[in-house]
């Protein structure tokens, strides 16, 4: 960024109404890096040569290495339209299924996204997932469809031909726009081509059209086929300057998508949950920069010269240089040390920015999904995942020496990408990563070997299961170790439809410290009676916990670490110490002691953790296993040996569709079953089959198989059976 351009950006930074905030999500292998290039040396920020060969914004080797992004990557930049001067942020997000957190964590800081689609392949699984965490965050969508050189070229079609295609690819992305988009959206964000807010391209070669850039210049679909005889270079750069993708593409964006003013008026009441008539709330609707300060991490990077850097979406007031500031979910004070802005790899130093925009500020340590504000507030809603890390590695340094620094990095990891989990055990000394899959924890173990230097060995990847109940419990009661205070639960299986409403993110999770009416609402439609609903205290990772408690006096002082605890039991239930799913938690009764100084944590958490796991055993638990639906794509001579390959993997065929001469397939795989599936895959189509994540869920392990994992779980986490069921 030359002097001029960042004087240029921090002053349209100052004008809300010239500011976009958006994404750019697709598939896997659509092209988006490609497309972010083109926008940048478009917007005079790289050379054009370069662009889509430099791919920037995949700054990291082993990105580059892959050819995949697996960071999202951020950038500023200026764009003149109709004589006014816009600011475009922009985020390129990972295509992998595996990388799909930084999309959602993406999500939360735009309000807009380009979505992107391959004019051969269609839409893919992986494009609907990306629209689902759109839409759930009502990030509005537009779309561009990549590739339609290959359509001119490659297959040769006519125009008429490619606009029934096109035509075709809209009316997709609307049917899924409208089943997934919530009701009042799901009509007034359907794209349209008349309208201008599909456009159409090669990000490759460098050009694109919509219908309202047609008509102003004249320029006709006969005139695109022209510039592609048998490889004529010369014609494809007289495209490029004749209809140029990012004039094309930043014009819908400013025309078709919301600035922060109009954005925030909708997307607040739907991710921050506290009082819109507030000061905080009028605020943060109307995206005051002099009003009170909210800022929500999205992702942390470390970096070595400069510490970490905590990038993310500022809602309301100005963030400066020396600010004050506090951390609402880990309840810390801090201060800010330098404020930035962003180009791709580059940060550049500005003194202050003002509510609306992309930044990144130095001087906190945090997490991703965290809120900043300047006094204790209301934090955002917590950013919640589409997908759950189902795949496991246990990790060690192989040199004893090295064990402390793998610990910091460990946690380092975590920091940077919040779909790993990591679980360090003082106690056994096992360090655990939980990951979407097998590339994900591959990823981040090269990166732990190449980036922080440490020389680590993993084990074989585990998968991980989750337990749950299938019968109303017995009353239990917990105990507190003094004798004085007696808690009692009771356990029953989650009813489907709530579960369903917490998956798709109708109920936020969180514990619900106010009488909130949409979350009562919510669960009277999913059939819970009116006045249950409201004693609905907690929604943990898929989980109820409902306080049905009478007329007690001290339950304000003790529910806090009630929920502690019942999140604990959660984390690691009773049968195997695996996560819960499913699962409802009552607490019916209790008998408190008058005096404070006898129920403090102490004495509460072992009366909970005995109390919920003595009723969970009752309540007839079992293991739920992960499984995954994936479409296959092979040539359709391979069909009997792929179904082969699922069934020998106790997978179910779910449907098989045939498309020309290839075979589109649906099936349902166990997780377990799952490792080097890549590799068994190529070698039952001869190379030529390809298989993307369409959902994941969990489902009841068989019978036959439960007290055999069950058993392998326990021994392998070293749990007698005493610890069991405790």
């Amino acid at each position: 960024m030359a002097e001029k351009m960042v004087d240029s950006v921090t002053k349209i930074m100052k004008l809300p109404d010239n500011i976009r905030n958006i994404a750019i999500c697709a598939h896997i292998d659509h092209g988006k890096t490609t497309f972010s290039d083109n926008l940048l040396s478009g917007c005079g920020m790289m050379s054009k040569e370069d662009a889509g060969k430099a791919l920037k914004m995949d700054f990291h080797e082993d990105e580059q290495e892959r050819g995949i992004t697996i960071d999202t990557a951020a950038v500023s930049m200026v764009h003149h339209f109709k004589d006014k001067e816009y600011l475009i942020n922009l985020l390129d997000t990972p295509g992998h299924v595996d990388f799909g957190g930084d999309v959602t964590r993406a999500m939360r800081a735009t309000d807009g996204a380009i979505v992107l689609v391959d004019a051969v392949e269609s839409i893919m699984p992986q494009t609907e997932t990306v629209l689902r965490q759109a839409l759930r965050e009502l990030v509005k969508p537009i779309l561009f469809i990549n590739k339609v050189d290959r359509l001119i070229k490659e297959l040769q079609l006519t125009p008429e031909q490619m606009q029934e295609r096109f035509i075709k690819i809209i009316a997709e992305v609307n049917k899924l726009i409208k089943e997934i988009a919530p009701k009042e959206y799901g009509d007034k964000w359907q794209v349209n081509v008349q309208e201008g807010s599909v456009a159409f391209g090669s990000a490759f070669h460098n050009w694109a059209l919509s219908i309202p850039y047609m008509k102003s210049k004249g320029i006709t679909f006969k005139d695109i086929i022209e510039h592609y005889p048998a490889g004529d270079h010369e014609k494809y750069k007289a495209l490029m300057d004749k209809a140029p993708l990012h004039e094309v593409v930043l014009d819908m964006v400013i025309n078709h998508l919301p600035n922060p003013l109009k954005a925030q008026k909708y997307r607040i009441p739907k991710i921050w949950h506290g009082d819109l008539e507030s000061k905080e709330g009028i605020s943060l609707t109307s995206c005051d920069s002099n009003g009170p300060l909210f800022f929500v991490i999205t992702k942390i990077v470390v970096d070595p010269q400069a510490g970490e850097i905590s990038a993310g979406r500022l809602f309301s007031g100005t963030m400066s240089k020396g600010t004050g500031v506090y951390l609402n979910r880990m309840k810390q004070s801090s201060k800010i040390q330098q404020v930035f802005i962003y180009n791709g790899a580059k940060r550049e130093i500005v003194d202050n920015v003002p509510a609306g925009n992309f930044i990144g500020v130095g001087g906190i340590k945090s997490y991703a999904g965290e809120t900043i504000t300047e006094k204790e507030t209301e934090p955002f809603e917590k950013i919640t995942h589409i997908f759950d890390p189902v795949v496991t590695k246990a990790i060690e340094a192989k040199k004893p020496s090295d064990l402390p620094k793998l610990i910091d990095v460990l946690r380092m990891v975590a920091k940077e990408d919040p779909t790993i989990q990591i679980e360090i055990n003082e106690e056994t000394g096992e360090h655990l990563m939980h990951g979407m899959g097998e590339l994900h924890l591959e990823v981040i173990e090269n990166r732990i070997r190449t980036e922080k230097n440490v020389e680590v060995s993993t084990s074989d990847p585990i998968v991980v299961f989750r337990e749950t109940v299938t019968a109303p419990s017995q009353e239990a009661m917990g105990k507190t170790p003094n004798k004085h205070n007696h808690l009692f639960f009771r356990v029953d299986p989650l009813e489907d439809s709530i579960y369903n409403a917490i998956k798709k993110g109708d109920l936020p999770e969180m514990r619900i410290k106010k009488k909130d009416l949409t979350i009562r609402d919510t669960l009277v439609e999913c059939g819970m009676d009116n006045k249950t609903a409201l004693k609905v205290k907690n929604i943990f990772k898929g989980n109820l916990f409902i306080d049905m408690t009478r007329g007690q006096v001290h339950v304000g002082e003790v529910i806090d670490l009630i929920l502690d605890m019942f999140e604990d039991v959660i984390k690691q239930g009773p049968l195997a110490k695996e996560p819960c799913i499913k699962v409802k938690i009552s607490l019916t009764d209790m008998k408190l002691h008058e005096d404070a100084i006898h129920r403090g944590p102490a004495q509460m958490y072992p009366a909970v953790r005995e109390g919920v796991r003595g009723a969970f055993m009752t309540a007839k638990p079992l293991i739920y296993e992960p499984l995954q639906i994936i479409q296959i794509e092979a040539p359709a001579d391979f069909l009997g040996d792929i179904s082969k390959l699922i069934s020998n993997k106790r997978g179910q065929l779910l449907d098989a569709q045939q498309e020309g001469s290839t075979m589109i397939i649906k099936a349902k795989m166990p997780v377990a079953e799952m490792f080097g599936w890549s590799s068994d895959l190529r070698s039952a189509t001869g190379g030529r089959g390809s298989s993307s994540l369409v959902d994941q869920m969990f489902e009841k392990l068989p019978n036959e198989l439960q007290e055999k994992v069950i058993k392998q779980i326990r021994a392998r986490k070293g749990l007698s059976e005493s610890q069991v069921g405790v």
